[in-house]
This record gives C-alpha cells, sequence and structure tokens, in this order.
C-alpha cells in the first residue's frame, strides 16, 4: 500500500494545516479580505490549466524519469506543505494543487494519488476543523447553513457537472469564481 507515503505526507499535511489555520486567526480581517481573492485567482488559473496540467503529467508519467526519487524528495514536501497551509487558511482547490504536485514529480499511477489526495485533504480540513474548534468563535447556526448548503450544493453539482462537457465546466467555475472575486474587492 501506501502506507509510508501517507505517513510522511500525511505529517507534512498536519503540519501545513496547522500554519495555516493559525495565520487565520492571528492575521487581522483585512489580511482575509485582500488574500483570498489572490487565493481563488490561483485556483481558478489552475482550473483553467488543468488540461494542460493533465497532459504534462500524463507525458511525465510515460517517461517514468527514474531519476526522481520514489518517495518525491524535498521539493515535494515542500510543495505538499505549502498546499496544505493554503488548505488550512481556506481550501479552494487544495487537491487541484496536490494532484499536480505529486502527479509531476511520484512515479505512480493516478488513481493511487487522487486516493492519497482524498487522505490528505480529510487531514487537512479535520485538523484545521479541530483546531478551530479551540481557538475559534463561530456561529453555530451559520455553520449549519453552511455544512446544508455545501451538502446540497455539492450533490447538485455533481450531477450537474456530470453533464456538462469540461469546456463548458471550466467556463462556469471560472464565471462564478470571477464574480466571487469581484464581489470580494467591492464588497
Amino acid at each position: 500500500g501506501q502506507r509510508k507515503r501517507i505517513m510522511r505526507l500525511g505529517a507534512v499535511a498536519l503540519v501545513g494545516s496547522l500554519a495555516g489555520a493559525a495565520l487565520l486567526i492571528v492575521l487581522p480581517p483585512g489580511a482575509f479580505e485582500l488574500i483570498v481573492p489572490v487565493l481563488i485567482a490561483i485556483a481558478l488559473v489552475l482550473v483553467v490549466l488543468q488540461p494542460r496540467l493533465s497532459r504534462l503529467v500524463k507525458r511525465r508519467r510515460e517517461e517514468k524519469d527514474a531519476g526522481s526519487p520514489a518517495h518525491g524528495g524535498p521539493a515535494l514536501l515542500g510543495g505538499m506543505g505549502f498546499a496544505s497551509a493554503y488548505g488550512g487558511y481556506f481550501g479552494a482547490a487544495q487537491g487541484v494543487l496536490y494532484l499536480a504536485l505529486m502527479g509531476l514529480v511520484l512515479p505512480d499511477d493516478l488513481q493511487r494519488l487522487n486516493a492519497t489526495k482524498n487522505v490528505l485533504s480529510a487531514v487537512v480540513n479535520g485538523v484545521a476543523a479541530v483546531f478551530f474548534l479551540f481557538v475559534a468563535e463561530f456561529h453555530w447556526t451559520a455553520v449549519l447553513l453552511v455544512a446544508v448548503g455545501s451538502t446540497v450544493g455539492g450533490q447538485l453539482g455533481a450531477r450537474i457537472g456530470r453533464r456538462l462537457p469540461p469546456t463548458v465546466l471550466r467556463g462556469v467555475i471560472v464565471v462564478v469564481g470571477l464574480a466571487a472575486i469581484i464581489q470580494l474587492l467591492l464588497g
């Protein structure tokens, strides 16, 4: 299995998630208002570049570069630490970051990398959630509404998204993301 990989990258994800969550708490609210549009823009760029990244990952996988370490080396650990901090702070497109990083560096098939991504995303989200339970004040009604909205939206979005051609879905994501950036910037 992937036990060693998940343990190594899971430790990095845990530390990165705590760092990102701590930054969310300690930075002033104005920092969030400045940082989030940039993070959404990064996520949108990744969504737009996803087909190219997929081709690059596929080409890299076909080459099976024997010169790269099987565990990814320090570059992967650093990149995954950054992606995990990003996830602890904000989270949108964190999985895309994980897959891009691992796909470029690790000589493994996409299904196994996707499984690793799912475990690491759960670690980051779980660690950040527990951290916030202990250090942040929040409104349970808002938490419940966001949870219900995310669940229903995720289910409906998945059903609709499966029926849309990838280019159209990518366009919808970009339009919604740009609208969110404009809303955040204009208040």
